[in-house]
């Protein structure tokens, strides 16, 4: 599976050069090039004209085709070569999903002419579910590159420890913030432009500036107050001991990442929003994102053996992690048999544990 695991991760790569393209294509008011026709440029199925906002825009749809095109080939590889069930077939239809949702709100744009210059509120919303539905499209593809190629995991008393499903929640809501709110920033940005950082500190609290030039303010706050808690969190798992060699390293990265966000975010705003640092600024933003979905991945998963790679596919080991005073005996869970909550292993009363020679298999029905 080593083929698939270089596909996948490749993909993901092409993705973030088509969506950096993409953010090209608004900032360089390139998006009205083909005009309202789509799939067709112009009416054209490869326009003729030497306009420079025409072949941007119609490069972006040709490697947008490309995209959908790989992330249907991933799936093709996935459903051959992965059992049913398995996780990399789950994220590899997701992002199929992803992608056919991802390439009808981009015909939409085009078609309600929502593109160029126009200034609507209704413009912001569709490139904010745009957004939305790009880093859902990012998070199953890299999630289902990491399924392919993971092979260890943490115990359930790290997850338990580090990471709940509120925390997980509140993680994704404010990354959303974030993210919308530097999607009306930018797009204020490109509507309004910049002359200096006083003439642009006025016209964000001017009341006869667009909507989406007096919200561009937000963004900084937002994304500062998660920068800062997502840098709280990384320190907080990189030095945990129940947390493992992967998890250690997204921590890290994410660390890394919230701090060059900080100084290109500053930059941004001091060298008056150039495309090339707007597009530096959201690569940025991306490879974040994609962090913290594989941290949070990590974090919420649960086996009682060690993880070993075969083939592409993950098997468990009769070598669980209990504590060191314990032994993987029928008499290990005795004591917790009918107990709400068992302290090294996590079970609970609904769940329903079978040991065998070879494999320990745990499913949780809680």
């Amino acid at each position: 599976m080593k083929s698939f695991r270089l596909y996948a991760w490749s993909v993901l790569a092409f993705h973030l050069a088509v969506i950096l393209w993409g953010a090209y294509v608004r900032a360089s008011g390139s998006g009205a090039g083909c005009g309202e026709h789509w799939p067709l440029c112009n009416g054209q199925f490869v326009p003729r004209a030497q306009l420079s906002a025409t072949i941007i825009e119609f490069s972006h749809r040709v490697t947008s085709a490309m995209a959908l095109l790989s992330v249907l080939a991933l799936a093709i590889w996935a459903f051959r070569a992965f059992p049913w069930g398995s996780p990399v077939r789950r994220g590899a239809l997701l992002a199929l999903a992803s992608m056919l949702i991802e390439c009808a709100i981009g015909a939409a744009l085009v078609v309600l002419r929502l593109v160029g210059s126009n200034e609507s509120f209704s413009r912001g919303l569709w490139l904010a579910a745009h957004l939305i539905n790009t880093l859902f499209l990012l998070a199953a593809l890299s999630l289902t590159a990491w399924e392919a190629t993971r092979v260890a995991v943490l115990t359930d008393g790290a997850r338990r420890a580090l990471a709940s499903p509120v925390s997980t929640g509140i993680f994704v809501a404010g990354f959303l913030a974030a993210g919308i709110l530097g999607t009306f920033a930018a797009l204020g940005d490109t509507l309004a432009g910049w002359t200096s950082l006083t003439a642009s500190l006025h016209s964000d609290f001017s009341p006869f500036s667009n909507i989406f030039v007096r919200l561009r303010i937000l963004h900084p706050i937002v994304a500062g107050a998660l920068g800062i808690s997502l840098l709280a969190f990384a320190l907080k798992v990189i030095p945990f001991s129940g947390t493992n060699a992967a998890a250690r390293r997204l921590g890290w990265i994410i660390a890394l990442l919230v701090l060059c966000q900080f100084s290109l975010g500053v930059a941004d705003i001091l060298l008056r929003t150039p495309i090339w640092l707007q597009l530096l600024h959201l690569l940025g933003a991306d490879l974040l994102w994609i962090a913290c979905v594989l941290l949070a991945y990590e974090l919420r998963l649960w086996v009682l053996g060690r993880d070993t790679e075969r083939n592409g596919d993950l098997h468990l080991r009769a070598e669980p992690q209990l504590a060191p005073d314990l032994q993987l005996t029928p008499d290990v869970f005795g004591p917790f048999a009918h107990s709400r909550k068992a302290p090294v292993l996590g079970l609970s009363r609904a769940d329903h544990v079978s040991v065998d020679p070879t494999a320990v298999v745990a499913n949780d029905n809680t």
